[in-house]
């Protein structure tokens, strides 16, 4: 099997404005040559998706989105943008079910499934979060709700990502420690390998939840960890070069 290659994205959710665009020249510049052996992912908030994508062309840095609607053509959804829409505008990936999304949206399993459905037939590729709640870790629910998320939210497809994403990490400091990363990485891989056979041994499995320069090294240290979706780290480029040239595949 080929070895996958290693995706670090950054989700700017709703911060930023037109002038921070210039953060991804910066970052294509920190990074250099690391983009040849690491998918590097800048997903600002839609109103900058265009001129991030223009300020992107001829680097190595690729742009994505945040979300998408879940209805795949045009139509009279005022307020949302189509994944054809973000395709046309520049974007390669896009990011769905964030957890940010279902709690706040109260965006279902399904929902998050259709989003990915109408991505792939835009040409995008999806990036799949699912995690676990901080209450739901503590009854000892962590295998059966991200099984059931893997299961009824991952759409199949030839291209997908998936990214675990503790809820109870997200906008803090706290991790889980790297042996929980890990298990929870191999369950996934487990379950996409019952969904998919050997076609799941091409899908990335991100870890995302407070990743920061300082412990970047250690979390792409745990095997099953094939890159990282990073939040508020991901803003500046000195932060987040600092992140991607922390992964062994860049040295």
């Amino acid at each position: 099997m080929a070895a996958r290659k290693p995706l670090i994205a950054g989700n700017w959710k709703m911060f930023g404005r037109m002038s921070d665009l210039g953060e991804i020249a910066a970052l294509d510049g920190a990074i250099g040559a690391a983009t040849a052996k690491i998918d590097v992912l800048i997903c600002p908030p839609a109103a900058f998706l265009a001129p991030a994508a223009w300020q992107a062309r001829g680097k190595g840095v690729i742009i994505g989105a945040q979300d998408c609607s879940a209805v795949a053509g045009d139509a009279a959804r005022t307020g949302e943008l189509s994944a054809a829409m973000l395709a046309d505008a520049g974007a390669k990936y896009v990011i769905v079910g964030h957890s940010e999304r279902r709690t706040q949206h109260g965006e279902s399993d399904e929902t998050v499934r259709q989003k990915a459905e109408a991505a792939v037939a835009s040409g995008l590729i999806p990036i799949v979060c699912v995690g676990e709640t901080r209450a739901e870790r503590e009854a000892g629910r962590v295998a059966a709700v991200i099984g059931a998320q893997v299961e009824q939210s991952v759409p199949a497809s030839a291209e997908i990502v998936v990214a675990y994403e503790p809820v109870w990490c997200i906008g803090g400091d706290r991790t889980p420690t790297l042996e929980e990363i890990g298990e929870v990485h191999a369950l996934i891989r487990r379950v996409l390998e019952g969904r998919f056979g050997a076609q799941a041994n091409g899908v990335r499995v991100l870890y995302g939840g407070a990743v920061s320069p300082n412990n970047a090294g250690e979390i792409f240290s745990v095997a099953a960890v094939d890159g990282a979706l990073v939040g508020r780290a991901s803003l500046k480029a000195a932060d987040f070069s600092a992140i991607v040239l922390a992964h062994p595949a860049a040295s």
